[in-house]
C-alpha cells in the first residue's frame, strides 16, 4: 500500500511555530514514529509553503497512491484550485488537521476542500494523520 502525506504552509515548523497549539514535536519525528508502526505502508511525504507546487504533487500522486492524507494548512480555507485538484484525481484524499478547526477563528470553520475529500481529521493532534492512515486499512 502507498500512502502519500502531502503538508501545506507553515507545517514545516511543527515543533516550533505555537506549540500551545500544535505540540512540540517536529513532523519529522513523527513521522519517523508513524514509519516505524505502519512497517507494511510505503509512505510518501512532502511539504511545500506554496500553493501551486501542493497542486503539482496532487496531480502527480493521484493517479498512483491508495490514498493521499492532507494537510493543506491555510490554504485550506482560502484554495479553490486545491479543492478542484482533489476532483480532478482518482486516489481518495482524508484532509487531517492537528488542531480542531472548528474550535478556533470564524475562518477556519470553513474548509474549502473538505467536500473533495473522502474525509476530514481534525483536533487529535499528530494522532490526526495516525486516524487517516487506519481509515485507508
Amino acid at each position: 500500500m502507498k500512502i502519500a502525506i502531502i503538508n501545506g504552509p507553515n507545517l514545516n515548523l511543527l515543533g516550533q511555530r505555537e506549540p500551545g497549539i500544535y505540540g512540540h514535536e517536529s513532523f519529522d519525528s513523527f513521522l519517523h514514529d508513524l514509519k516505524s508502526k505502519f512497517k507494511h505502508i510505503a509512505f510518501e511525504y512532502y511539504q511545500s509553503n506554496v500553493e501551486g507546487e501542493l497542486i503539482n504533487k496532487i496531480q502527480e500522486l493521484g493517479f498512483t497512491y491508495d490514498g493521499i492524507i492532507l494537510n493543506a494548512g491555510g490554504y485550506t480555507h482560502t484554495s479553490v484550485a486545491i479543492g478542484d485538484a482533489i476532483a480532478a484525481i482518482k486516489t481518495p484524499v482524508i484532509e487531517v488537521h492537528i488542531s480542531n478547526i472548528f474550535a478556533r477563528e470564524d475562518y477556519r470553520k470553513i474548509s474549502l476542500i473538505a467536500g473533495k475529500c473522502k474525509g476530514s481529521i481534525s483536533g487529535f493532534g499528530l494522532k490526526s494523520y495516525e486516524l487517516a492512515v487506519q481509515s485507508f486499512l
